[in-house]
């Protein structure tokens, strides 16, 4: 157990990377002092039933836009892991029509509503995203202790830049997000990862913090919290016959995930951006394999008329050198649809 005797801190510890994350590190003998928005909140009893978390979970409560919150958090650890960023699933929240329920169709009839609620993104998804990270670094450049800080961005903070995305793109760790190229496709979500991860890298520069960027795709796998997250939502919503996001899906496992944001703190070597996706598939893809394992589903005929996008690579090579071996995406599909019906979500 490499972590025994070390104290770490995990930002937004309830999420859905996050939950495997602190699993992990537990496993592992690390002590870990965790950030949530209510620590009394029955949503997060899954934390207090890993094996470990009697003796070596801390809780504390902390809100992204509050400065101070986190001094505590982070005090006395070694390393820092950010996962926390909003991407919300509320139908009451209007960032519902931008991330996963839009597609190529319905995106020009939408183009003015994007403009009313433009402002609503700026406060609800932008700022939490890029002050949150800003107000965590603050407080980790007050601790000597800390080795390194390793934040969870995504794979959108590098593929939305004009470039077009074809079978001969790939797609690898020097490539950027454009903010401009987001702000005007109104892409909100990817722009405030591009502009959190901009902000992030200008600070560690500034401050001399050893900071490491992982940027994960469409993470799928088994849920170890007793509600849908964005991504998995996006396989149940399948599985009901419903596409919410366009293909092709960059999948990549929340088990993989989790394991390389331990390997970006422990190895000495690891550093600048990481990206995380296992297989970019297309839609026809997962559907094949999902109505081969349960077809009862009947999602061939649910889905007869949708037409592919075309499909580019991402480079998982930089990941490997971190000691990656990312499981198979027909696995991680198959896992995370058990963990619906362990859940409760479904019955089959």
């Amino acid at each position: 157990m490499s972590g025994e005797g070390k104290v770490v801190c995990v930002t937004g510890a309830s999420g859905f990377i996050a939950s495997w994350l602190v699993k992990l590190l537990l496993e592992r003998g690390y002590t870990v002092k965790a950030t949530v928005r209510n620590p009394d909140d029955p949503k997060i009893k899954h934390l207090h039933e890993l094996d470990g978390a009697k003796e070596r979970l801390h809780l504390f409560k902390a809100n992204l836009l509050e400065e101070g919150p986190f001094d505590s958090a982070v005090d006395g650890c070694e390393g820092v892991f950010h996962t926390a960023s909003p991407v919300t699933m509320s139908a009451n929240d209007p960032q519902v029509m931008i991330i996963p329920y839009i597609s190529v169709s319905s995106f020009r009839c939408m183009h003015t509503t994007f403009n009313i609620f433009s402002s609503i993104f700026q406060a609800e998804l932008i700022d939490p995203a890029v002050k949150g990270t800003l107000n965590v670094l603050r407080s980790c450049a007050k601790v000597q202790s800390i080795k390194r800080v390793v934040i969870t961005s995504s794979v959108v903070s590098a593929l939305f830049n004009g470039k077009p995305l074809n079978p001969d793109v790939v797609v690898d760790d020097t490539w950027f997000s454009d903010p401009s190229f987001c702000k005007e496709s109104k892409l909100w979500y990817h722009l405030s990862k591009t502009l959190a991860e901009e902000a992030a890298w200008r600070f560690a520069k500034e401050k001399g913090i050893d900071l490491v960027t992982l940027h994960p795709g469409f993470v799928i796998g088994p849920i170890l919290q007793s509600t849908l997250n964005f991504s998995v939502e996006m396989i149940f919503n399948l599985i009901n016959g419903v596409q919410t996001f366009p293909s092709p899906y960059r999948l990549v496992d929340v088990r993989d995930v989790a394991y390389a944001h331990i390997q970006a703190l422990e190895v000495p070597t690891a550093s600048g951006r990481y990206l995380l996706v296992g297989r970019v598939t297309q839609l026809c893809e997962v559907l094949k394999v999902l109505h081969e394992h349960y077809p009862t589903f009947n999602l061939p005929e649910k889905f007869k008329d949708v037409k592919n996008e075309p499909t580019y690579q991402v480079s998982n090579e930089k990941a490997k050198s971190l000691g990656i071996s990312f499981r198979t995406w027909e696995v991680s599909l198959q896992d995370t649809v058990e963990s619906f019906k362990e859940k409760g979500f479904l019955s089959f």
